[in-house]
């Protein structure tokens, strides 16, 4: 990937608008809806393609957006996100895939059903940040990683310009556009071992038109080209 900067500008403190919504549990159903709708539309013989992340084939992308639900999950219960018993690909029949992802999901409406959910500290391995940031974060993993599917099996999803505009100021955010190498490396190295990528989940940012649809200054934020 391209080590470039993109036009788009991260939000700065001065920003009198807030990151993101005050409750970010609808913005973040929205973006499993889309999420489920991608893994819906996967086939068995696609499994094996590879995909935007160097790491997965696209069973390999379907076993961690599972495991990102799980993720979701402990936090809504108040449990360590990093806790989670990663998925086994291999041990997860072809037609499986949306099932897995959408029991995961109601579990994890069932565990965000409380409104002290989005005040709740939550720790992560790169920030700490209240839950409904969490939410937020977690809404531009899953929605890049949608972005990765549907590139990888040929779909053209439908992107709801909310949970896109939440994802892109979360990433913002958090990740700087360039000189990411050392961030990520402090990062990994406080994650449980069995769990720890074995490369830096993003590039450099890549750069992009800021008349660029919402969607594309998203993935290239995160280092792919759109």
């Amino acid at each position: 990937m391209t080590n470039a900067t993109t036009n788009a500008s991260p939000p700065s403190d001065l920003d009198p608008a807030p990151l993101e919504p005050a409750d970010t549990r609808p913005v973040f159903a929205k973006a499993v809806m889309t999420a489920a709708a991608a893994i819906g539309a996967v086939t068995p013989d696609q499994l094996g393609l590879p995909t935007p992340c160097d790491d997965f084939a696209v069973r390999q992308l379907l076993g961690h957006m599972a495991d990102v639900m799980a993720r979701v999950v402990l936090i809504g219960q108040g449990g360590d996100p990093m806790a989670i018993d990663p998925v086994d690909p291999a041990a997860v029949a072809d037609d499986g895939w949306l099932d897995l992802f959408l029991g995961r999901a109601h579990e994890g409406r069932d565990a965000w059903a409380e409104d002290a959910s989005l005040a709740r500290t939550v720790v992560l391995p790169w920030a700490t940040m209240p839950g409904a940031a969490a939410l937020a974060a977690y809404t531009n993993e899953l929605t890049v990683h949608t972005w990765d599917l549907a590139a990888a099996t040929g779909q053209q999803p439908v992107w709801d310009d909310e949970v896109v505009a939440v994802a892109l100021a979360a990433i913002q955010r958090g990740l700087p556009a360039g000189n990411r190498q050392a961030l990520f490396e402090s990062v990994i190295a406080t994650m449980p071992e069995a769990i720890r990528p074995t490369s830096a989940p993003y590039a450099e940012a890549i750069e992009v038109s800021a008349e660029a649809p919402m969607i594309d200054q998203l993935v290239a934020w995160t280092g792919r080209r759109p």
